[in-house]
């Protein structure tokens, strides 16, 4: 007796440390069989049973729940074995039966000692009900730690599939519930507003694009009489803001854009001037599974050529694409021999040759045995919306937002339901929002004009991405301030992410999105120029806006002079930060473009401290930038240095703002 006391005694100490918290299977230790067929990979296998249930509080059939390989057996019983991270005792087991709920016949539990213990025998004749969360909760709690459970079935028992979702331990006697991970803090009432009959017909209106500048939208409309060829195929058409803020009539878009095969747009880059379309555009009009790339051009939008992704073997019909704002990032929807079961996300790189790399799975926080699909990534670059029924939800197709946790790609926050304010019992899709962040457009079924319609909705807090700002603007001869192309770059100073955009002046300003709380450096380049580059100071930015920034490139000639801008160094020292090596890249670049060019470094500092002082650390300062030019094969010989201190400002040294002018590097073009 005394020892059952403190048995007991024993298991209620250790409470605490887990109580109220739910532990899910997190491996398979062995089962009786799994589904699998040539069609499938992962769908239905017996890893389908770990983590969260990813169909209740819905039930019905799911791909990724466990289903045993028999159906209706009355002969050989079907088992699996599951075990947890933490061993512990427990006081309840849940089961999440998504499907043929009613087949379990009895659950059994092994010790750290791998001692089995019976916990439950199903003495009750099955229901109707299809599906359920089956909680088991003990008088008290177990004597011993819970290394694993077995769940057995009699698939006799329920005619048809039998599948179980998920398993799970507990110290409470609260029942565990399966329940959807909604958006926190979404509002109770959201208006989604049906974009009306001058955006949306009878007929299918999917995959809606907002431009950046939020004033065309564009989208693809499937078996319209007024698409091209015969079949009325899927057309890419568009609308454009009205000055009352309402969508003009659609257009479609001109070919060769729009041809007799399916279309859409799938991107359109910051600038408003770079498409990304579904397919591949042969020369001869047909198309083959891919990707294109049409740029807009004086004349119009130019014939879209290819874009290449490295060892990309798409098995599914369909797949989406989504670019990043630096233009250097491509979310994919595809199914690929590493899938987690049908359409994947995946990532891919831009490479130095223009090529794109092997697509990167996003990994399992995003990706189910479900597709997952119509991936459209912020213009923040980190906040990622998508669809799947692959996570509880409200109908056929849920939208979801994940947030990038680091720079891999592969790390994002658990994916959270966009409610029931915007998911419907129907299928949904297509999330796009502005640049702006103000409002979002989808595709959807629910009081539509026909079949999908395009709807428009304001983004509630809760899901809204980063903020970010518009850089826009123009490239200029500094001696007689005609517009120059060039290729203008911008690059974050704490991580070194880089925008790069090129400026044709018969097609208008450069453009592109940058997230806040960084600054930035932004510089253009072109052959025969010196460029300038400048600070781009976000840090502080809380709302979006646009900032208009001219550039100017100073032709190459003797005595010309500039300032370097964006070459940093810490605070009363002479090292050169990181953040200054792409501007200096402009100055070796030019050196060895012009390889009889010598110039000279100057280095000036405001008139705080001591002045000897700060005569010394201006010589230190250049004479460091002229070590880095060295150091990236410049000769010696070609590069001067002078230190003039405080001695030659370009501003009043009253305040901070002007002292900053005064603290220069700047590069005199001694002889060319």
């Amino acid at each position: 007796m005394n020892r059952v006391c403190l048995l007991i005694l024993f298991a209620f100490i250790n409470l605490p440390l887990f109580a109220q918290k739910t532990f899910w299977a997190s491996k398979v230790v062995a089962f009786s069989s799994e589904y699998a067929d040539k069609e499938t990979t992962k769908e239905n296998r017996a890893i389908q049973v770990l983590g969260k249930p990813n169909k209740l509080p819905q039930v019905g059939y799911s791909v990724c729940a466990w289903q045993p390989m028999t159906q209706n057996n009355s002969i050989n019983e079907e088992f699996i074995i599951v075990s947890f991270d933490t061993l512990m005792p427990v006081r309840q087991i849940a089961i999440a039966e998504n499907f043929g709920q009613g087949a379990i016949t009895h659950v059994d539990v092994f010790d750290e000692n791998n001692n089995i213990h019976p916990i439950w025998i199903n003495n009750t004749p099955p229901t109707n009900e299809l599906g359920k969360m089956l909680n088991l909760i003990l008088n008290q709690m177990t004597t011993f730690k819970v290394r694993s459970v077995r769940v057995s079935l009699n698939t006799s028992k329920v005619k048809g599939w039998n599948q179980i979702d998920a398993i799970a331990i507990s110290q409470s006697d609260q029942p565990i519930k399966a329940f959807i991970n909604l958006a926190n803090n979404m509002p109770s009432q959201i208006v989604k507003e049906n974009l009306g009959k001058n955006v949306n017909s009878e007929f299918r209106e999917l995959a809606p694009v907002i431009a950046p500048d939020g004033k065309t939208l564009y989208y693809t409309r499937w078996k319209h009489p007024a698409n091209v060829g015969y079949a009325k195929k899927q057309d890419i058409w568009f609308s454009e803001l009205q000055a009352d803020k309402t969508w003009g009539p659609a257009k479609p878009f001109p070919e060769p854009i729009n041809n007799s095969e399916h279309n859409a747009i799938c991107a359109i880059y910051p600038d408003g001037k770079t498409l990304l379309l579904n397919n591949v555009y042969m020369p001869n009009g047909e198309m083959s599974k891919g990707i294109s790339i049409s740029q807009k051009t004086a004349s119009g939008w130019g014939f879209p050529e290819q874009v290449a992704i490295a060892d990309f073997k798409n098995k599914s019909e369909y797949a989406e694409y989504s670019i990043a704002p630096n233009g250097r990032i491509l979310l994919i929807s595809a199914q690929l021999d590493d899938t987690e079961g049908g359409k994947d996300l995946y990532v891919s790189f831009l490479q130095d040759n223009k090529s794109w790399s092997r697509p990167v799975n996003l990994g399992k926080s995003v990706n189910t045995a479900e597709d997952e699909g119509m991936p459209f990534i912020a213009a923040d670059s980190k906040t990622l919306y998508f669809s799947t029924k692959g996570f509880p939800g409200y109908g056929n197709n849920d939208l979801f937002v994940t947030r990038r946790l680091d720079d891999s790609w592969t790390k994002w926050s658990e994916p959270q339901n966009l409610g029931p304010m915007i998911n419907t019992s129907e299928w949904d899709g297509y999330f796009t929002i502005s640049a702006v962040g103000d409002y979002g457009y989808f595709s959807s079924q629910e009081k539509s004009l026909g079949e999908e319609d395009i709807f428009k909705l304001k983004i509630p807090e809760a899901i809204k991405p980063e903020v970010v700002v518009q850089v826009s603007g123009g490239v200029y001869n500094s001696a007689d301030k005609k517009p120059v192309g060039a290729k203008v770059k911008v690059q974050s100073t704490m991580d070194g992410d880089t925008v790069c955009v090129t400026f044709d002046p018969a097609t208008g300003d450069y453009k592109f999105m940058l997230p806040t709380k960084k600054k930035y450096t932004i510089s253009a380049s072109q052959k025969g120029y010196l460029s300038s580059s400048e600070v781009l100071d976000f840090e502080n930015e809380k709302d979006f806006h646009e900032v208009k920034k001219n550039l100017f490139l100073f032709p190459i000639a003797a005595g010309q002079k500039i300032t370097l801008n964006s070459v940093f160094f810490e605070q009363s020292k002479y090292e050169l930060l990181p953040a200054s090596f792409q501007e200096l890249n402009h100055i070796v670049a030019t050196m060895r473009e012009n390889p009889k060019m010598e110039i000279m470094l100057e280095g000036h500092t405001d008139n705080q401290g001591d002045w000897n002082e700060n005569l010394k650390l201006s010589k230190q300062r250049v004479t460091e930038v002229k070590g880095y030019l060295i150091k990236n094969g410049i000769e010696e010989k070609r590069i001067q240095v002078q230190g003039y201190g405080s001695t030659r400002p370009v501003a009043s040294n009253n305040s901070e703002e002007k002292r900053k002018l005064n603290r220069r590097v700047e590069v005199t073009i001694v002889k060319i």
